[in-house]
């Protein structure tokens, strides 16, 4: 039998997917590898958040469907904490619709979007589900390069007219996956004047915007004047709150696009179980100040990997954000040669830069979401089989 619509062609295994087979086989033979290729947060939410899922999950009466659009109360609490922290104002009815994570509404939003044939403008390192979203849709992907010397920002000067009066729909992501560049209110003010220019949606996806370091405080696209009419941001609680496995996310800003959404989404599910949204409220409305000690955690991960690397030789930034270091690598090793080599030799998986687009060859993302224990040891690995090989 041949059940398969043509459209799945588009979808090779995904990267994570063969690399988690590879380590469970590894691991079934005994190795001890240690994972610092995926972001997934590795610390718990507050004690808090978990008590309010686990008393709503004893009421008798939380167990049907909810609505579409999520509860009022959680489409409150989110314009409730971009007005905490970015004295942004929304209007919860009409400009915020709760995710199932971000992942699932950025990957929709193009679905509902895009035609086949219409044109994406997507970041060169970037998040993979831009581009796969696109080519499931039938759409065009033209790659916006974010290299070193340009801080990880993409030319704007340098997209060709024509290619801008094609476009539909630009993605930005700051504090950005996988490069941990960050944006300032600058460059967004210059993406929604051009965007009003050349009437493109942009697409702002802010997944990390509260896991920064050094006293950095990310801004939202929104809090430039007038970019709601031109824009969307995507935002979750995954790596904020460290509810990556509770899957809460929300898209908010431009009304007409929040709503083109929730009607692809009201065909497609049936909204999230009800303590996990009393749950994500209570997230946002309670006490935010073990965010900054989580940070501070994250923080010292963050110096010790950079540390080790410079003393390996490697000239890796110092993030200001996101949970990564992105790191260059010598001109002899390619990124999967490299990540292949640490990975067999060391047991320490990192994450090869050209997964995530032609700019990212000759650099490792490293994640910092193990244990500081785990981490001292897998750069202690990598330093001694590096040492070793005689390459370095």
């Amino acid at each position: 039998m041949n059940f398969s619509a043509e459209r799945m062609r588009v979808f090779p295994d995904h990267f994570f997917t063969r690399l988690n087979t590879r380590i469970r086989k590894m691991q079934a033979r005994g190795e001890d590898v240690i994972r610092l290729d995926i972001g997934s947060p590795d610390l718990p939410p507050a004690p808090h958040i978990i008590k309010v899922l686990q008393d709503a999950a004893g009421d008798p009466g939380v167990h049907g469907y909810q609505p579409h659009q999520g509860p009022d109360f959680l489409r409150q609490a989110w314009a409730g904490m971009y007005q905490q922290i970015y004295q942004v104002d929304l209007d919860p009815e009409n400009e915020v619709l709760p995710l199932m994570g971000s992942k699932e509404g950025i990957f929709n939003l193009i679905l509902a979007g895009i035609n086949p044939g219409e044109l994406v403008l997507i970041p060169d390192p970037g998040y993979l589900t831009y581009h796969a979203a696109t080519r499931f849709a039938g759409g065009e992907s033209l790659y916006l390069p974010l290299k070193s010397e340009n801080d990880f920002l993409p030319d704007l000067e340098a997209i060709p007219e024509p290619i801008l009066e094609r476009a539909k729909l630009l993605w930005l992501n700051y504090p950005n996956n996988p490069t941990a560049g960050v944006a300032d209110l600058d460059l967004f003010t210059r993406v929604v004047e051009l965007a009003q220019e050349h009437h493109l949606l942009i697409c702002h996806d802010a997944a990390y915007s509260r896991v920064t370091y050094d006293g950095y405080q990310s801004p939202s696209i929104l809090q430039v004047p007038g970019a709601s009419s031109v824009a969307v941001e995507f935002n979750t609680l995954s790596k904020s709150h460290n509810m990556a496995g509770w899957r809460t996310g929300v898209v908010v800003g431009n009304g007409k696009v929040v709503a083109l959404l929730r009607a692809l989404k009201t065909n497609i599910d049936s909204g999230q179980f009800l303590p996990i949204m009393r749950a994500a409220s209570a997230a946002m409305d309670g006490d935010q100040s073990w965010l900054a000690d989580r940070n501070l955690v994250y923080q010292k991960r963050r110096d010790i990997v950079v540390e080790r690397l410079h003393e390996m030789g490697f000239h890796a930034r110092v993030p200001q954000a996101s949970l990564y270091v992105w790191c260059p690598i010598p001109v002899e090793w390619s990124a999967r040669q490299l990540a292949d080599f640490l990975l067999e030799q060391a047991k320490i998986s990192l994450t090869p830069g050209d997964i995530f687009g032609t700019q990212g060859e000759g650099y490792l993302r490293i994640s910092l979401t193990v244990p500081q224990a785990r981490i001292e040891e897998a750069m202690q690995r990598m330093m001694d089989v590096l040492e070793r090989s005689g390459r370095w």
